[in-house]
């Protein structure tokens, strides 16, 4: 049996001009879209202005999309990434600076310093995550922090699951040298010897 599409009958609502329609498809897609757009680009305007111009192509297509093909979901996840691949092509992959100021993700309230050692982490995945060559951090964001299926995260990235494999391999890896460089040259964790 064939999973139905949860989106299209708000996006018939939304092709209706219904306001409540446009206001949940913004509630249900926005948090997940800045996420992605905010990984991929490393800038919270940038991933707004992404987020922003997908839900004008989602009002554009709302009156005609049609379901049976692919699910609205991973049509607006292309069209996100298109747009991140866009900007990054016109920044000519332009990691963030020592003085730029990483995108913040938002924690529940920990104690002070389980908070600290949280912000310095966060910091240290957004900036190894900077460091990464394009594909591999498109295949760890779309695979980690939009919780996509191998097979769904290679569709979006239009190579086969065992490419997404390979990219998703040298990824890891070189976070872990990125980071096992940082955490050892700041001496956290680690004694000399």
């Amino acid at each position: 049996m064939k999973e139905t599409d949860p989106d299209v009958e708000l996006l018939a609502r939304i092709g209706n001009n219904e306001p409540a329609a446009v206001n949940e498809m913004v509630s249900r897609k926005l948090p997940r879209l800045l996420a992605l757009a905010g990984r991929i680009l490393g800038d919270a305007d940038e991933a707004k202005d992404v987020a922003q111009e997908s839900f004008l192509r989602i009002w554009r297509q709302a009156a005609n999309w049609r379901s049976g093909g692919a699910r609205f979901d991973t049509w607006l996840h292309r069209v996100a990434l298109n747009l991140c691949h866009d900007r990054l092509r016109r920044r000519k992959e332009r990691p963030l600076a020592e003085d730029e100021e990483p995108l913040e993700v938002p924690d529940s309230t920990p104690a002070p310093d389980e908070q600290l050692e949280a912000t310095a982490r966060s910091e240290q995945m957004a900036a190894a995550l900077a460091a990464l060559p394009d594909r591999q951090r498109e295949a760890i964001v779309l695979q980690y922090y939009q919780e996509l299926s191998n097979i769904e995260a290679a569709a979006l990235m239009n190579i086969s699951v065992e490419a997404l494999e390979s990219l998703l391999s040298r990824a890891r890896r070189n976070l872990r040298g990125y980071l096992a460089e940082t955490l050892g040259d700041a001496g956290l964790g680690r004694e000399k010897r």
